[in-house]
């Protein structure tokens, strides 16, 4: 009885205090992450977990160096994701994303403050980075209503007394995203706010050791959920009443399972509602003989966005030939694409290179050539030709950096769009492509 009631207490029963990734065996903690279901895929794959607190110093000190790089007193963070970057912690996160309640102040001298809801600051307790937790950083109208002026004095007055403390003399603070009122507020402290976007966004674009190991536990669960989704609709479609909501709900419930976190978009679609693309799932009934298109947007295991598209064709029959030709020539567009991918080439340079769809696809092809992604699709952007601002993104890419090559084949005027895009790690000496799931057989014009 006793030995029952330890057991269950612990994320996995067979290990002991500790996980491979470094953090507590204890079900009741605090922070979250894979369920067993993950760790015990991840196992028989022969995957190796992150070092969550190497991990964790890793984010923490790029952070760091960057804010000391640009002269910055400090570093005030909004953005959920940004706030995941530096401390590990999450609290409510797609709420928060409209409702700005948690902040992150990182000085120029590495010391971090978290300000968290006022009845959860123990939610970045296991972090010893986090060195202070407190709150009152809420300044949207709906938690202050007429009275938010107070509230963000009170706030920015704490920020420049920690600045003063740990950066004194420096009275320039990046900032991220900020209500309007705390970004008076700061100023009215006698603080110069700089471009906080800029400094966090090329943090996050190179991974370290561990954040890499974390991406491929984090792709492995992903590709298992696609492919579960992929099975109901192989085995549903076509019942007459097994709609694009049933089939993209499968994904849904596969992430959580191994501990995901959430899906940024509803883009999956079926048949004619393919074209144009970025119509959201619904109601629509998915037919046989059709082709289902969706792009995951999926944040997954320990945070980690796993971004990746394929297009199925559902059905007894033989795809269209114009259905064959679109994938086969989306196929070779990221392939091509992909080749290019090394330290040291420029953004400009993959637009120049870039491999040229024909011209019944080019009025609907697709936002952007490649992006990078990390917790979320992230800097940098590269951009068609057509589409390229002159010194918009003028860099070079480097080794650690994951960029997924995007294609979209949607003839205008057409029944149907071909959506592919795979999830890239650039190496020392090229790349690899992290994504594995096959392209479909039959659209390939392999069946």
């Amino acid at each position: 009885m006793n030995r029952h009631y330890r057991d269950t207490r612990k994320i996995d029963p067979g290990a002991g205090p500790m996980l491979p990734d470094g953090t507590p065996n204890d079900a009741d903690r605090i922070e979250i992450g894979p369920t067993l279901l993950a760790r015990q895929d991840w196992a028989a794959a022969g995957l190796v977990p992150p070092d969550l607190p190497a991990m964790r110093r890793y984010r923490w000190d790029r952070l760091t160096r960057h804010v000391v790089a640009r002269d910055y007193a400090g570093l005030l963070m909004f953005d959920p994701l940004n706030i995941r970057y530096a401390t590990d912690s999450t609290n409510m996160q797609l709420w928060n994303t409209h409702n700005p309640f948690r902040a992150v102040l990182l000085c120029a001298d590495g010391y971090m403050v978290i300000w968290d809801y006022k009845n959860s600051p123990f939610l970045s307790s296991f972090n010893p980075l986090v060195r202070e937790q407190r709150s009152g950083a809420s300044m949207f109208y709906f938690s202050n209503g007429d009275r938010i002026d107070p509230a963000a004095n009170d706030f920015a007055n704490e920020v420049r007394v920690l600045l003063a403390e740990h950066a004194p003399g420096n009275r320039r603070i990046a900032v991220d995203k900020i209500m309007l009122h705390g970004a008076r507020a700061l100023e009215a402290q006698g603080l110069t706010i700089e471009d906080g976007e800029e400094v966090t966004e090329k943090s996050r674009a190179v991974k370290g050791p561990d954040e890499i190991l974390a991406m491929r536990c984090a792709n492995h669960a992903c590709e298992a959920s696609v492919r579960a989704m992929e099975t109901f609709a192989r085995e549903n479609v076509g019942d007459g009443s097994t709609c694009e909501d049933d089939v993209w709900a499968v994904l849904h419930a596969e992430n959580i399972r191994r501990g995901g976190e959430w899906i940024e978009t509803r883009l999956l679609a079926s048949g004619p509602r393919t074209n144009p693309w970025f119509q959201e799932c619904g109601p629509r009934i998915c037919q046989p003989n059709e082709i289902i298109s969706f792009d995951t947007d999926l944040v997954g295991a320990y945070g980690i966005c796993i971004d990746i598209s394929r297009s199925w064709w559902i059905g007894d029959r033989r795809p269209r030939p114009d259905m064959i030709y679109a994938m086969q020539h989306g196929v070779e567009h990221i392939r091509t694409n992909m080749d290019m991918l090394r330290p040291g080439i420029t953004m400009p340079e993959l637009t120049a290179g870039t491999h040229v769809l024909d011209p019944q696809f080019q009025a609907q092809k697709y936002g952007c050539l490649m992006h990078g992604v990390g917790l979320c699709d992230e800097w940098p952007m590269v951009a068609y030709p057509d589409k390229a601002v002159d010194g918009a993104f003028d860099y070079p890419l480097e080794a650690g950096m994951v960029i997924c090559v995007e294609a979209l084949i949607s003839p205008e005027g057409g029944d149907f769009s071909i959506k592919l895009e795979d999830q890239v790690l650039v190496t020392e000496d090229g790349y690899e492509n992290l994504t594995t799931y096959p392209f479909d057989a039959a659209l390939m014009g392999q069946t």
